[in-house]
């Protein structure tokens, strides 16, 4: 019997079989389960098996498993490091597929918008089909990477309001825009921080940090910004973890003051460029031939 570990996409219906009966559990939890029913038949040299970086294998691909149910609607993290089956998860009745899950994904729907922009409307499963070992890693990485920022940008919706905005200060920090000050919180002025771009705090930049979930920020905060701004600065830094409606925009594009807008989408872009609230898991080498090392002098 040919015995092989499962490929992510197969843990789809072991990981919903193991969540059915709706009770919140912890990853981990859920991975040896789904070993333990599933795949405690396979041999224990592939069990052991790791990834280049050193992550066992099985549960590097319960963990993509789990990721895709989630873009798809089928499971959700309730909490930090756990997993529930959603009303869609419960209701699904057949054999899950890649292509279902896929169809329903944020991935997929972000390839689609992507391409749309693009006037190329290729099918992201005949990219794969078509692409070069290369492509595929790069593929890859831009889809961890998205996952990434999808998760980053959850946690900053549900993190305290006070955190959030010294979230931002550090990051600001860390982009080499100075000293920060954070102001008082019972009596700020709509002012969450302040960046000194000079060591006597000549130059100064207002910061003000937005953390909503679904509403957007409008004309009325960034006209309220503006008001509470001295008039020692003109500079002013706007983060939200939303959007900015059109009338937020025009607010501060025509303002007198110089107003950056941040919002979610940028903020967690700024935060994995900068290594904030991310961190290094693996680092791959890609070889190839060194041809000068062959050339006969």
């Amino acid at each position: 019997m040919n015995l092989e570990l499962p490929k992510f996409h197969e843990t789809f219906n072991p990981i919903l079989d193991i969540l059915s009966n709706g009770m919140i559990i912890h990853t981990r939890e859920m991975q040896e389960k789904v070993i333990q029913k599933y795949y405690s038949n396979l041999p224990k040299e592939l069990l052991e098996e790791k990834t280049k970086s050193g992550e066992i294998l099985i549960n590097n691909r319960i963990a993509w498993g789990k990721s895709y149910l989630k873009k798809g609607g089928y499971i959700h993290y309730p909490e930090r490091g756990h997993v529930q089956i959603t009303e869609k998860g419960l209701n699904q009745k057949s054999g899950l597929t890649l292509k279902e899950v896929e169809e329903d994904s944020n991935i997929l729907n972000f390839y689609t918008e992507e391409n749309s922009k693009q006037g190329n409307l290729i099918n992201p499963i005949e990219k794969i089909k078509n692409a070069s070992p290369q492509d595929l890693i790069d593929e890859g990485f831009s889809e961890i990477e998205l996952e990434v920022k999808n998760e980053l940008l959850l946690k900053l919706k549900n993190i305290d309001p006070y955190y959030f905005e010294k979230v931002i200060l550090i990051l600001l920090k860390k982009m080499g825009y100075g000293d920060f000050i954070e102001t008082s919180k019972s009596q700020d002025g709509g002012i969450d921080g302040i960046i000194n771009e000079d060591k006597l705090g000549l130059d100064k930049i207002y910061i003000q940090a937005k953390r909503f979930n679904e509403n957007k920020v409008r004309e009325k905060d960034i006209r309220n910004f503006i008001g509470a701004m001295s008039g020692d600065t003109n500079k002013g830094v706007f983060v939200t973890t939303s959007l900015f409606d059109n009338g937020a925009i025009e607010k501060a594009k025509n303002a007198h003051h110089k107003i950056i807008l941040i919002d979610g989408k940028k903020l967690v872009d700024l935060m994995h460029e900068f290594n904030v609230g991310v961190q290094i898991k693996s680092v791959y080498e890609v070889k190839q031939l060194d041809e000068d090392f062959f050339f006969e002098q």
